[in-house]
C-alpha cells in the first residue's frame, strides 16, 4: 500500500475507507464475515492436532490490490509458464528432447517419484497434461515478482478466491461502486469449458464431466463440492464409478451413465488400484486402461507432478527458453539444490539464513525458515539435510511485500503471496486475480492455512 512513505495510487480510496472505519464497526464486520463463512460451510481440515479438525479459514477484510498494468505483466508471465510446463510434460513422456540436449539431468526426471512410467508414450487429449496450473508468486519490490513454486497437479484454494469476493461485495458494496474491479466469478464457467475442451477421442457428444473426490474427510472437500455445484456437474467418489468395456460409468438411480472427463482431486497413487497402490479404496479399478485407450480424460493427467517438483522448478526458466524460444517474464527465486555438492556445502554453512524445503513437501510442512528458527531446530534440520541431501532445496529469505491487515490493535503489515489459477485446454484462460494468502502471525513468512495463515480478496483494477 505504501512505497517510499507515500500511499500508492491503487490504494488511495482504501486509505480513506480504512481511516473512516471505527474499531467497533470493524469488529462487527469481522464477526459478520466469520458468520457467513460458517453458514456457507467454508472450512478446511487440520489433522493431528486434536479437537475438531474442521476449521474456519481466517479471513482478512483488507483487500490486496493490483493495477491493470501490473496484472497484464503477471498474466503474460503465468500463461508463458503454463505453456512451458505442459510442453515439458509432453516432452518427458515422449522423446525427452530436453534431457537429450543436456538441459536437465535425466535422473531428476526419470527417477523422480512423481514420474509415472505407466503413461510414458501416451499423449492425453489435446496434448494437455496440467489443466489447472497454480503459480505461487511473491513480490519483493515495486516491479519485482518471483515465482515461489508451481502446482501442476490439483492446486487448491480457488473456492476461497471466489467466496472472498462474494463476502466482500456483500459486506462493503460501496467500495465496489467506487472502484472498478475486474470480476472473478467467470472462473467456474471457464473451468467447465476447459474440462469439456479436452474430452477424449471416443466422446462424440456433449461430455459428461465429474469431480472425483477422496470424500468428506479430505481437507479440501468443501472446495470439491463447491466447484461441482457451480459447474453443475456431479461430485463422485471412487465407489460411484466403475469400468465396463471401453468406458467409465457412473452409478445413478436411473442406471449407469457414461463419464467422459474426470477432474480428479485425488493423488496419482490412489487413482487406480490395478495400476498404482493396490490398497487404494479411493480410485476406480481399470480406470487407467480406459484412459490409455482414449475412453476418458483425467484432469490433471497422471504423472503431471513431475513438473512441479521443487528440484525440477529450478529448470523452468530453461524450459521456457528451450520450448518457447523466449526469455522468462517471471523469474524464479534463486535456489540451491542440496543434491549438488557445492550447493549442499553452502546450505549447511548458512542454514540460519535460508529457507529450506523438502522437494516433495507441501502445505508449509517439512520446511525450515532459518531466521525464525531456534538453534535446536536448525541443528535438527541440518542432520536431516545431511542424511538425505537430494530431498531438499534451499532459497534465500526474501524481503516479501506486506499488505495492510486488520489485527486486534488496528491495521498492521503482514506478509502475503498470490496464487493465480491458469486453466489450460484448447486455449489458456485466466481470471484477473487469484488467492492472496496472508501470514497472520507477526513477522511470519509462512502463509499456508495449515500453518495459521489466512486469506484476502484480491483486486485487479480495470483500466
Amino acid at each position: 500500500m505504501f512505497h517510499a512513505g507515500q500511499v500508492r495510487a491503487p490504494y488511495g480510496r482504501l486509505q480513506d475507507w480504512m481511516a473512516a472505519m471505527p474499531a467497533e464497526l470493524r469488529q462487527m464486520k469481522q464477526a459478520e464475515a466469520e458468520e457467513l463463512f460458517r453458514r456457507i460451510g467454508i472450512t478446511f481440515a487440520v489433522y493431528g492436532e486434536g479437537g475438531d479438525p474442521d476449521r474456519l479459514i481466517p479471513f482478512d477484510m483488507f483487500p490486496r490490490v493490483f493495477t491493470a498494468q501490473e496484472w497484464a505483466r503477471l498474466d503474460r508471465g503465468i500463461r508463458q509458464r503454463a505453456r512451458a510446463l505442459n510442453a515439458f510434460l509432453a516432452d518427458v513422456y515422449g522423446r525427452g528432447e530436453i534431457v537429450r540436449a543436456g538441459r536437465i539431468p535425466a535422473d531428476l526426471v526419470y527417477k523422480n517419484a512423481a514420474y509415472e512410467k505407466s503413461v510414458a508414450g501416451f499423449v492425453p487429449p489435446k496434448g494437455v497434461y496440467s489443466h489447472i496450473v497454480g503459480i505461487d508468486l511473491v513480490r519483493t519490490g515495486p516491479e519485482d515478482f518471483y515465482v515461489l513454486e508451481d502446482n501442476c497437479r490439483t492446486p487448491s484454494g480457488v473456492s476461497y478466491m471466489l467466496e472472498n469476493r462474494e463476502i466482500m461485495m456483500r459486506m462493503f458494496p460501496d467500495i465496489f461502486r467506487e472502484n472498478r474491479i475486474e470480476p472473478v466469478d467467470r472462473y467456474p464457467d471457464l473451468l467447465r469449458r476447459t474440462l469439456a475442451s479436452v474430452a477424449p477421442a471416443k466422446c462424440n457428444r456433449d461430455p459428461n464431466i465429474v469431480i472425483l473426490t477422496p470424500g468428506h474427510f479430505n481437507s479440501a472437500y468443501y472446495e470439491h463440492s463447491f466447484l461441482a455445484d457451480l459447474m453443475g456437474v456431479e461430485l463422485v467418489e471412487g465407489q460411484d464409478l466403475f469400468v465396463e468395456g471401453e468406458f467409465v460409468w457412473m452409478r445413478t438411480t436411473e442406471g449407469p451413465r457414461r463419464v467422459d472427463v474426470i477432474y480428479r482431486r485425488i493423488d496419482d497413487d490412489f487413482i487406480d488400484p490395478l495400476c498404482f497402490r493396490p490398497d487404494s479404496m479411493l480410485g476406480v479399478p481399470g480406470l487407467m486402461d480406459v484412459y490409455r485407450s482414449g475412453g476418458v480424460s483425467i484432469c490433471s493427467a497422471p504423472g503431471a507432478g513431475v513438473a512441479d517438483d521443487k528440484a525440477v522448478y529450478t529448470y523452468v526458466p530453461e524450459m521456457i527458453r528451450f520450448y518457447l524460444g523466449e526469455e522468462p517474464i517471471l523469474q524464479n527465486v534463486p535456489t540451491w539444490q542440496c543434491a549438488k555438492g557445492d550447493d549442499l556445502k553452502y546450505v549447511l554453512e548458512n542454514l540460519g539464513e535460508l529457507v529450506v524445503k523438502e522437494v516433495h513437501g507441501s502445505g508449509g510442512y517439512g520446511m525450515l525458515v532459518g531466521p525464525k528458527s531456534t538453534r535446536d531446530q536448525i541443528e535438527s534440520f541440518r542432520a536431516r539435510v545431511a542424511a538425505n541431501p537430494g530431498n531438499y532445496i534451499a532459497q534465500p529469505t526474501l524481503a516479501l511485500s506486506a499488505s495492510p491487515t486488520f489485527v486486534e490493535e488496528g491495521v498492521a503489515p503482514r506478509h502475503v503471496d498470490l496464487r493465480p489459477y491458469c486453466l489450460v485446454g484448447e486455449r489458456i484462460e485466466l481470471v484477473p486475480g487469484g488467492l492472496t494468502r496472508v501470514a497472520l502471525t507477526e513477522g511470519s513468512l509462512v502463509v499456508n492455512s495449515s500453518q495459521g495463515g489466512g486469506v484476502k480478496d484480491t483486486w485487479v483494477l480495470a483500466e
